[in-house]
């Protein structure tokens, strides 16, 4: 290869013999690690910074051969902060095209030399595009064509730009470009030619600022390096979020983005007439179908829709195309077939239920052998899919007829469907639960109550609770609470306001006396109770407590389980606990007079006292507590105070929507939050007053610098349910103070007690939830479902 250039020869500075040595040495070192690599993008990510090295220079390029063959396209720009391909003709226009064009190697002194680009090319001309975008000033170039040796086909060309001393590219520089150009073409030739550093369906990622160039360029070696996915190394090395990677692809892709989706009702029939093993192998897998037509999730779909395979299998059907990241297409793909481990997939497992079995409608547990290992099977894989997904509640609803059985979890208070079993198998399904909690499966009349040691026949150390209910049409309901055993949540971290807060930890750290944690069902009570009893849990403190079940463990503590056909119950246990020599005690449930009197008792003798009510509101459990018999000035010392509770959805922290609320809505806001103190004495001499001073108090807590309110909106997206993801707790916090006690002493009234307690500094549940709405963890809407005045 004979290299071309327009100045002067004496401008070369002479060369050493050993100069030329240690150069040549090295080249011979860079061409056996050339033909070492396994891919031609390899050589590209883990040597350009050689090449560069060796040839003393700035920058480097690469182009390939467009597949037209009238271009030269960038694969590899080293120095080069951009992912935007160069695209070059094959002609005298520019030095890359015109060494493309006539097979020659170039040596330029100046490429803004115009005189001499002349004396090379009348035609020749340098493209400054690239300088003007970016500032840079390119003066030195060395460029030379990658030949094919045998064919004599071009293959692409490399271009060296500025010399890192200043001069001109060195004489021996010139010689060894033609050495690496002939590696260069050899390697191209045996290991592909598709030079595409850093692959360009995730350009995105550099072009939008998410990751930089160089930081990519280590990824993709890190990928290599470790033989695993670049998808994996960017999200779990450089901290690459899915949505992010994810945006990518449906950039690249140009069809939308499709997150995984854990509340997804996965529809087996989209799958009957798929293996798991095809559907890992060629990575596309149906998610929905609806009247739009039939919506695929790929890897790439491009390749899925070349193949039509898709339209093979689900022929006369409008096709929907979404991409999605490695990672959550495989939680998408074991969400419709079950985990890898898992001895089979949803589908596989209902295949052979068929719902046209006449002989088993009604009733009939009698099924084969067979058909029993599917259903032992599926029912531990609908209690596996129920805990992964986060649910707290299993509803198993049979419906008469040939209709299907319906199965529901309960997400964060609401229910939603998980998938449907034949009619023909209800009866065995009920039946193997029943065996499962030790219940009697020839009683269908009346209800039962049992539980499950999930670990006995899955993989997860999980207790269910199960309740059956005989229902209409001679048929039984079956619901089961997942108990997961968990630790306690920290009390800073339990979502109490702060002056709710400081209040609690006032009253729970008295050495004696009663305090209750009240609320419907499902309202948090216990986990409440939890994260108090570990704020207390010290080394020279004893607690025991009397559960029913023990649901979060705690070291230090010393649990008990409630077990009523053992004569084990509530106070039963609460008078073991009494010779045990306990500093705190903790009761489950306080339901009736025996148990109150015993913790009563121990309040009174020195003893910390925590329970559950199921009651609505703090002043309403006093009620009730006097109610069941308690002698008033005896209930009236003990009581430190009663904290109501529920719980509200949380708005999804990744769409919700912030807007500046306008006066009309503070204006209710305000009114809502302020009805609840009408009856006290600030209001009542003057509301207008008090009203000012509550919006004050927001703006001082809640509002910007340009005294705004901000509120949220649920929006909805593919992490949550409508807008909603998780819940929050709200707090009615009543402290035993003096004057609530002497009304106590006096048998007062609901209305009276109330009053005091907000005298006090006591916020309704209602109050507590505004304040959420304010500090945009919840709306309106969700607190108003929860508190019912």
């Amino acid at each position: 290869m004979q290299v071309k250039r327009a100045y002067v020869a004496s401008l070369d500075k002479p060369l050493t013999s050993a100069q030329r040595l240690i150069f040549f040495k090295r080249l011979q070192t860079l061409t056996n690690k050339i033909h070492a690599t396994n891919a031609v993008d390899q050589i590209m990510l883990d040597l350009t910074a050689d090449i560069c090295d060796l040839f003393d220079c700035d920058r480097l390029t690469i182009y390939a051969i467009s597949p037209d063959g009238k271009q030269l396209v960038s694969k590899v720009k080293r120095g080069l902060n951009s992912f935007k391909d160069i695209r070059l003709p094959i002609s005298d226009q520019s030095i890359a095209g015109y060494a493309a064009g006539h097979r020659e190697a170039l040596c330029i002194r100046d490429v803004y030399d115009e005189d001499e680009l002349l004396r090379i090319s009348p035609h020749l001309h340098f493209q400054k595009a690239i300088d003007q975008k970016t500032g840079y000033r390119t003066r030195e170039m060395l460029v030379a064509p990658i030949v094919e040796a045998k064919s004599g086909e071009l293959v692409g060309i490399i271009q060296f730009i500025n010399s890192r001393h200043g001069d001109p590219f060195t004489i021996i520089a010139q010689e060894g470009v033609k050495e690496l150009c002939e590696t260069l073409s050899i390697a191209m030739s045996q290991k592909g030619r598709n030079i595409q550093i850093p692959p360009s369906k995730l350009n995105y990622l550099v072009t939008e600022g998410i990751v930089s160039l160089s930081e990519f360029e280590t990824a993709i070696a890190a990928a290599r390096q470790k033989q695993i996915d670049l998808e994996e190394i960017l999200m779990d090395e450089f901290l690459v979020p899915c949505e992010q990677v994810g945006a990518a692809l449906s950039k690249f892709f140009n069809v939308p983005y499709e997150a995984y989706q854990a509340e997804r009702v996965v529809d087996v029939e989209l799958i009957k007439r798929l293996k798991r093993q095809y559907v890992d192998e060629n990575a596309w897998i149906p998610i929905a179908d609806d009247k739009s037509g039939l919506t695929i999730l790929a890897l790439d779909p491009e390749q899925v829709k070349a193949t039509r395979v898709v339209s093979m299998i689900f022929p006369a059907v409008p096709l929907h195309f979404r991409v999605t990241t490695r990672r959550e297409f495989k939680k998408t793909v074991d969400q419709f077939f079950g985990q890898p481990g898992d001895s089979a997939s949803v589908d596989e497992l209902l295949s052979g239920l068929e719902d046209d079995d006449e002989d088993h409608i009604g009733g009939s547990t009698d099924v084969s052998a067979a058909v029993e290992n599917e259903l032992v099977k599926l029912l531990n894989k609908i209690i596996v899919d129920a805990y992964q997904q986060g649910a707290s509640d299993i509803h198993i609803e049979p419906r008469p007829g040939k209709e299907k059985t319906l199965i529901r979890f309960r997400k964060d208070g609401s229910l939603v469907p998980y998938v449907e079993i034949p009619a023909s198998y209800r009866s065995a399904l009920l039946a193997r639960i029943k065996i499962m909690c030790d219940l009697d499966i020839s009683e269908k009349r009346k209800p039962q109550d049992g539980k499950i040691k999930f670990k006995k026949y899955g993989p997860l150390d999980i207790e269910l609770r199960v309740a059956t209910i005989p229902s209409a049409g001679g048929l039984e309901d079956v619901v089961m609470r997942i108990l997961a055993a968990g630790e306690p949540i920290p009390l800073d971290k339990l979502g109490v306001l702060p002056h709710n807060l400081k209040r609690l930890k006032e009253t729970v750290e008295k050495p004696y006396g009663i305090f209750f944690v009240c609320g419907p069902t499902g309202s948090g009570k216990t986990t409440t109770l939890h994260s108090v009893l570990n704020y207390l849990n010290k080394p020279d403190t004893k607690i025991w407590t009397a559960e029913d079940p023990v649901e979060i463990t705690q070291k230090g503590l010393r649990q008990v389980q409630v077990n009523r056909k053992a004569g084990m119950d509530f106070a039963t246990v609460m008078r073991a606990f009494l010779r045990a020599d306990p500093d705190v005690i903790m009761v489950g449930e306080m339901r009736d007079k025996e148990t109150v009197s015993i913790g009563l008792e121990a309040s009174l003798t020195g003893h910390l006292v925590f329970a559950t009510l199921h009651t609505n509101s703090a002043p309403e459990s006093i009620i009730r507590l006097l109610d069941m018999g308690m002698d008033p000035f005896n209930f009236a010392d003990a009581l430190l105070g009663i904290l109501a509770q529920r719980l509200a959805k949380r708005l999804c922290g990744e769409c919700k929507v912030a807007y500046h609320p306008s006066k009309e809505e503070i204006a209710s806001l305000l009114n809502e939050y302020c009805a609840e103190l009408l009856a006290t004495t600030e209001f009542k001499q003057n509301p207008d007053a008090a009203k000012l001073k509550v919006l004050k108090t927001w703006m001082r807590t809640y509002g910007d610098e340009k005294g705004q309110l901000t509120l949220y909106r649920a929006q909805g997206c593919d992490k949550c349910s409508g807008g909603y993801r998780g819940r929050v707790g709200l707090h009615e916090l009543m402290v035993g103070t003096d004057p609530v006690k002497k009304l106590i002493q006096e048998h007062a009234r609901v209305a009276q007690l109330f009053t005091a307690a907000l005298e006090d500094g006591m916020l309704t549940l209602k109050m507590d939830g505004i304040e959420k709405v304010l500090s945009g963890i919840t709306d309106m809407k969700q607190v108003r479902v929860v508190c019912i005045k």
